[in-house]
């Protein structure tokens, strides 16, 4: 216990290994908790000791511990030691001295070339035998946590400010295997209970409601996407993208703007785009620098991180919409028109194989939703993704999504190789999130072979190069088949394609409605059901059209009457 006089200020630290060695037994369970549920064998010399002496900078810099180059190049290394000690004697193997003093090596040349690594908030200690509570208070006394003088924090991000002081001294209390149990607003109350202590020892004055902010950042922090957080509660954010620290845009009402929404640094970024592929069972770092995944809510995220983004980590999520759009509520907000919302309900129903085209962001994946609700109930339906987002809501659906290779190289499950296997499923329907390769080969198979009704998303600006990307996806699969083969098995599989864009005033229409109708020659025939025509431009920025039918008879008019859809078709067309 230290005396009284010592807690308002810090000891005077003992030089050399003594000191190493203290600061080293009381950061060990820190570190170690930091990489619980990792295989440090598997990370690089050099990945290790930038994460240990990212976790080291966070702890020493919040208790004010003075440590020069040399002393926090030798405690990084001792922990090094330790963690891989650890991990080969749970291997069955042990560190060997040349190995040690490999590790003492890699952290000299790491910290050489970059001595100022972002600090991380340090993770909780070792838990105790009895989860609860979550927090657990410590004696100020007994930590190398010192007091400081009394000061007010004060500017606009004060708040941001008090929790960046804090934080890692309010994550040192806590035992996350109990915390994780916790409701919301039970941890709420004890993060607030043990916020509060730290705020009185670091002298920092918040009233009620900004400790209540506080409380909700930290929450955030911990549980979930730590800034991102409110634009994830934002009903009115359809995307957002994180351009590294300190430029975060979203886009509202299919305009993008800037925010004021900042990240502490480049590993705070990297800090929550671990958090979320962890939670799919990916991951990102060096050696896998992209990654696509998607949230628990079912929200699609893609993630690209130094060296191939320049400027540090990028974030792009792309959110799942809590509202249920259907073909009803898309011809209200003027995406479309009551007649061609008709025309879609029964292509949906009579089971045409349709492929749905547009740009990135277009509104492709929102509109497949909105057409599969019209798919019987009695179907069996196989849903094939890289990033599951569809939100089928049948009885009978089967989701399949890719898997990556791991760090082997083995492992990958492609979207070919799920199309093969859900044929092998009695499926009723087909359905691709998007074809974008050589599985286009299989899709058409599937379509030509009794699969009908099955649905797709393809990039392409028009529906004609729709067609001539779908041809080229084929070309692709390594199939030596003549250009007009190709072509006259595109022509017998699709049958319809919807044109989807966002056009400059932000909002998603239905530019094209075109029927499939067979080949002439070398060449496959189309013709559109529907345009949408431009006609100008309202005061509020709003563009101005028509939905317009051609008035050509459908060639699946056929199969509509055999669903008893004839004369509906015929009343809108």
């Amino acid at each position: 216990m230290a005396p009284d006089g010592a807690r308002d200020r810090a000891a005077p630290a003992p030089r050399g290994s003594e000191l190493i060695a203290r600061i080293a037994q009381e950061l060990h369970p820190v570190v170690d908790r930091f990489f619980a549920g990792r295989d440090v064998l598997t990370l690089s010399r050099q990945s290790l000791a930038i994460e240990v002496g990212q976790a080291v900078t966070t702890v020493l810099d919040g208790r004010q511990i003075p440590l020069n180059l040399l002393e926090r190049r030798n405690l990084i290394a001792q922990l090094m030691t330790n963690l891989l000690a650890a991990a080969e004697m749970k291997a069955g193997t042990s560190l060997s001295p040349a190995a040690a003093g490999d590790v003492e090596a890699v952290v000299q040349d790491t910290l050489a070339a970059d001595p100022g690594s972002s600090p991380r908030p340090a993770p909780a200690q070792e838990p105790t035998q009895e989860p609860q509570p979550a927090l657990r208070p410590q004696s100020t006394a007994e930590s190398l946590t010192p007091k400081t003088p009394e000061r007010k924090v004060a500017g606009s991000r004060h708040i941001e400010v008090a929790k960046d002081k804090i934080q890692a001294l309010v994550v040192e209390r806590i035992d996350l295997a109990a915390a994780i149990k916790l409701e919301r607003g039970e941890l709420g109350r004890q993060v607030a209970q043990i916020a509060q202590e730290v705020l009185t020892e670091q002298k920092i004055r918040l009233n009620q409601r900004e400790q209540r902010d506080l409380t909700e950042l930290l929450l955030d922090d911990m549980l979930g996407l730590g800034p991102l957080e409110p634009l994830l509660a934002d009903e009115t954010v359809t995307d957002i993208m994180v351009n590294g620290p300190n430029q975060v845009y979203v886009e509202r009402g299919g305009k993008l703007v800037v925010t004021d929404i900042k990240f502490r640094n480049n590993q705070h970024v990297m800090n929550v785009a671990t958090r979320i592929v962890s939670q799919v069972g990916r991951r990102v770092d060096e050696s896998v620098p992209l990654c696509d995944a998607r949230l628990m809510d079912g929200s699609r995220v893609n993630i690209i991180i130094p060296p191939l983004a320049i400027d540090g980590p990028s974030i792009s999520i792309r959110k799942f919409s809590k509202k249920g759009i259907t073909l009803d509520v898309m011809a209200r907000q003027k995406n479309i028109s009551d007649a061609l919302a008709t025309v879609l309900k029964i292509a949906s129903r009579a089971k045409l194989n349709i492929l749905i085209s547009g740009g990135t962001g277009s509104g492709k994946t929102t509109l497949l939703n909105a057409m599969s609700q019209m798919i019987d109930n009695g179907d069996r339906i196989v849903t094939i993704e890289d990033a599951a987002e569809l939100q089928l809501q049948q009885p009978h659906v089967v989701r399949l999504e890719t898997r990556p290779a791991n760090l082997e190289g083995e492992g990958e499950i492609t979207m070919r190789d799920l199309v093969k296997n859900a044929l092998r499923m009695r499926p009723d329907r087909i359905i691709l999130g998007e074809v974008r390769g050589s599985e286009a080969v299989d899709m058409l198979q599937a379509m030509n072979t009794g699969h009908e009704g099955s649905m797709s998303t393809i990039h392409a600006n028009r529906p004609r190069e729709a067609l001539t990307r779908l041809e080229n996806m084929v070309g692709m699969a390594g199939i030596n088949l003549p250009a007009k083969a190709v072509r006259t098995q595109v022509s017998a599989a699709i049958d319809l394609i919807v044109q989807i864009s966002r056009m400059r005033d932000g909002m998603r229409r239905i530019t094209h409605v075109v029927e499939v109708v067979g080949m002439e020659g070398d060449v496959i025939i189309t013709q559109d059901l529907f345009t949408y025509e431009f006609e100008g431009e309202e005061p509020d920025g709003k563009l101005r059209g028509q939905f317009k039918s051609s008035g050509l008879r459908p060639h699946f008019t056929p199969k509509a009457a055999y669903f008893g859809l004839d004369r509906a078709l015929l009343e809108v067309i």
